[in-house]
């Protein structure tokens, strides 16, 4: 992976992040920096798994792969703000 592909895949896992946090409903109590850090990972399970069911490439815009980043940044910060609301300040 070259450098701006680099950093390109770290700004889309920042929007990830926060498109995953909108999906989760209610509120969380998990620090921004979470969200975008699960946002980033969430992107690259995502790109991973499209890869393996060979949906990663397609022409045009790649909507499964965006689904499945999108839905693993949502289950990232609902596991997050389960573990994080249990915990005592």
């Amino acid at each position: 992976m070259e450098i701006t592909g680099f950093f390109t895949a770290l700004i889309i896992g920042l929007v990830i992040g926060a498109l995953g946090r909108l999906v989760v409903p209610g509120k969380q109590n998990i620090p921004i920096w979470l969200t975008l850090l699960i946002g980033v990972v969430a992107a690259l399970v995502g790109t991973l798994v499209a890869g393996a069911f060979g949906v990663a490439d397609t022409p045009g815009i790649d909507w499964i792969e965006l689904a499945l980043q999108v839905g693993f940044a949502a289950i990232g910060v609902a596991i997050f703000a389960g573990l994080y609301g249990r915990r005592r300040v």
